[in-house]
């Protein structure tokens, strides 16, 4: 990071401040508390103290049947009275703030100018870049978003993406701080609005919404047909590989050859991109790379075995309900 003083190493962390104690600051804090860590935790809100309490009570059992961390307890958990107070002794710095811009890029700002020199900060925003949260800021080469989906307790993704002004070195300072942690992190090569998982959440949901503005589904219906549906496949394997296997043993090549025309079928209200040869060969490419010499055969067993799996736990889950 220049000449600036280097932050920590990621693995000799040991405090780290969360600023803001809603779902998703809160979530972090339980996340922090179970890998044990000591959190320092800060929100402007009166009763922010007594929701957090509440939010870690709910969290406890679940983060406790994963398994805690050595010297993880929720007892490591202090409450700041003031902004400068949460970050003073802070190595590492998890924001929070509802998401407005306007709030974001000043708050920021502060954080800058008042966490010690060296110290990485992290957005937990959903859809800001960081290029456009970070202008305030003096020193915004520390300033990385590290996006988390609820709860960040259990959920494990983490995508982390830096802005115009951040460092390559704090980009990859908060990958490995987050994966010391027990996240899985996706570190992007550059900016897109709203992420990776979001736009492909947001994709599923505006088709969703049409298709019941339309009489098309029900609700029902929708949130069956990825329950019993793609969902099972996607808990282990994604979109991108689950379609190689659609195509046999020639795999994305012989999908995208054999089902490429279906593009211009009207199956959703998303415009379709050009198949170009271009974005065949980066899938085939992309599917072999993740396949990682895995054949056709073995990520057949692999998928088969992942099935059996979540369709057991999903059944002891249906048979539990009242």
């Amino acid at each position: 990071m220049g000449d600036r003083q280097a932050p920590v190493r990621p693995e000799d962390v040991r405090r780290v401040a969360c600023i803001g104690a809603g779902v998703i600051g809160g979530g972090w804090v339980a996340h922090f508390l179970a890998r044990g860590y000591d959190v320092t935790a800060w929100d402007p809100a009166p009763d922010a103290a007594e929701r957090l309490q509440r939010l870690l009570a709910a969290a406890w059992p679940a983060v406790t049947e994963l398994g805690l961390a050595p010297g993880g307890r929720r007892d490591r958990l202090s409450i700041a009275p003031t902004l400068e107070a949460a970050v003073a002794d802070a190595q590492f710095v998890q924001e929070s703030a509802p998401e407005r811009l306007d709030l974001k890029v000043q708050l920021l700002a502060d954080l800058d100018a008042a966490t010690p020199e060296g110290v990485v900060i992290a957005s937990s925003t959903s859809g800001y870049g960081m290029s456009e949260m970070q202008l305030k800021c003096t020193r915004p080469d520390r300033l990385v978003v590290g996006h988390p989906f609820n709860p960040p307790y259990l959920i494990p993704l983490v995508e982390v993406v830096g802005g115009e002004s951040t460092s390559a070195d704090t980009v990859a300072w908060a990958t490995r701080f987050y994966e010391l942690t027990g996240k899985r992190v996706i570190t992007m090569d550059r900016e897109v609005p709203g992420f990776i998982a979001n736009r492909l959440q947001e994709a599923i949901w505006r088709e969703a919404l049409h298709m019941v503005a339309e009489g098309e589904a029900s609700v029902e219906q929708i949130d069956a047909a990825i329950v019993d549906g793609p969902g099972l496949r996607w808990a282990f394997m994604g979109p991108c590989l689950t379609f190689h296997l659609a195509g046999g043993e020639g795999g994305m090549a012989h999908m995208l050859d054999h089902f490429g025309p279906s593009l211009e079928a009207p199956w959703t209200r998303l415009t379709a991109p050009a198949l170009t040869e271009e974005l065949r060969d980066a899938m085939v490419a992309g599917c072999d790379a993740e396949a990682d010499g895995r054949t056709i055969s073995d990520l057949v067993a692999e998928r088969d075995r992942g099935l059996v799996a979540v369709l057991r736990v999903a059944e002891e889950l249906r048979s539990g309900r009242p």
